[in-house]
């Protein structure tokens, strides 16, 4: 039977590629752990027996804490599972660093790194929300047992597949635990004979009538997954049966709401809210740490922006792809090469990084930014320097075909 998983964690991971020699094939590079926020990655024992691994992000304050825990739950991209690169939710984990917070996000079973099997229950969407939240709870489990977590003050939240298994976990007593936070939560599934819909709002009733902790839901107008008329069925019905859930429906989000949590611009949307629903359950939400941004590149006087024709090594194919870019939204970025490779990338994590990494990969000459965001970063006499040391400097290796770890769209071609 033919079946389309349209249930994805962003939608904004789809991954545009336009090779003139290899079409289809994602170069895009995973970015490098963040320091500034002590970004690192442990192996969380999961399943039956504890046999299974959980790739899981780790993002803290400096310090020995304890520090207050949140657990970021991943949702689900289209296509085999294990092909699904590393979730970090790296503007998220950034603001709570700042707050004082440990960020956890793992990846479970049969997700990317992690080892042991994914389990589906095809529109049966009640047992895939309790299925996925058996790793979630090892997942709390294992942090509640660290010196550096204070294990009384813990948040659990998940975006799409993610918001849907953090709901059925708060069907658990859970100790510690002070809040559930659902961003467009949910799972479609478009094959033949699924009332998703349907399955959809059973699964949030079940859930409620079982729930334990206090939640707030938030869904955009323009969510192309979860609308809004089957976002008031699923609320009511998880109120109707008892839950607690604070709805916030928030205004269109872009192109498309659901991809809101894997966007920088998407903290103006969910970071007022969750701050206050957190400080009425007893959790942290003032600023304690001064999280130094990641550096930029600086705006020269090169060009204006939609300046095309200043954009240096182009082939008419490549002018027109810089026009095209110019219509994409912000956060972007545009690389180009001697070889006249070029690369864009929009929206998710770091697209500066992704358009060098993906560039030079498909590059013999070194890629350097033309613009990021509204501004030219071109600098010539830096380019020249990088030609000349070229020689000396590794390719970056492939990931082969799959879709982009770090949310947003990229184009590239020779």
């Amino acid at each position: 039977m033919f079946r389309a998983r349209a249930s994805v964690r962003k939608l904004t991971s789809a991954l545009i590629i336009g090779l003139a020699m290899l079409p289809g094939l994602s170069v895009e590079q995973e970015l490098q752990l963040d320091y500034r926020i002590n970004e690192h990655i442990v192996l969380i024992p999961a399943g039956n027996d504890h046999q299974a691994r959980l790739e899981t992000t780790v993002f803290q304050p400096n310090g020995q804490g304890p520090f207050p825990l949140i657990i970021i739950n991943h949702g689900k991209d289209p296509g085999h599972p294990n092909l699904q690169p590393r979730d970090r939710f790296y503007h998220m984990a950034h603001a709570f660093v700042s707050r004082g917070y440990a960020v956890m996000v793992p990846m479970r079973q049969g997700f990317a790194n992690s080892t042991g099997r994914y389990r589906d229950h095809g529109c049966d969407m009640t047992a895939n929300g309790y299925t996925q939240a058996e790793d979630i709870r090892d997942t709390l489990e294992y942090a509640r047992g660290q010196k550096w977590v204070d294990a009384d003050h813990i948040v659990v939240a998940g975006q799409s597949y993610g918001g849907l298994a953090t709901m059925a976990l708060g069907t658990q007593e859970l100790q510690g635990v002070r809040a559930l936070i659902n961003f467009a939560g949910g799972l479609r599934d478009d094959s033949n004979g699924c009332g998703w819909r349907s399955a959809l709002v059973s699964a949030f009733a079940e859930y409620g009538a079982q729930n334990k902790i206090p939640s707030l839901w938030m869904y955009g107008e323009n969510d192309s997954l979860f609308g809004p008329e089957l976002v008031a069925r699923m609320h009511d019905a998880f109120e109707q049966a008892g839950g607690k859930a604070q709805l916030v429906e928030y205004a269109a989000f872009k192109r498309d709401a659901h991809g809101m949590l894997a966007s920088r611009d998407g903290e103006k949307v969910w970071l007022a809210d969750t701050m206050r629903f957190l400080d009425q359950v007893g959790m942290p939400t003032k600023v304690v740490y001064k999280v130094p941004e990641p550096p930029m590149p600086q705006a020269t006087n090169f060009a204006k922006v939609d300046d095309v024709g200043s954009v240096p090594f182009l082939s008419e194919n490549g002018k027109r792809a810089y026009a095209e870019y110019l219509t994409k939204m912000t956060p972007r970025a545009f690389a180009v090469s001697p070889s006249g490779a070029w690369c864009w990338a929009e929206e998710g994590e770091a697209p500066e990084a992704r358009a060098l990494a993906t560039c030079s990969a498909k590059s013999d000459k070194p890629c350097r930014l033309y613009s990021v965001d509204e501004s030219v970063v071109w600098n010539p006499d830096l380019a020249e320097k990088a030609a000349v040391t070229a020689s000396n400097t590794p390719a970056p290796a492939t990931d082969g075909a799959g879709t982009s770890q770090l949310g947003g769209t990229a184009a590239i071609t020779n």
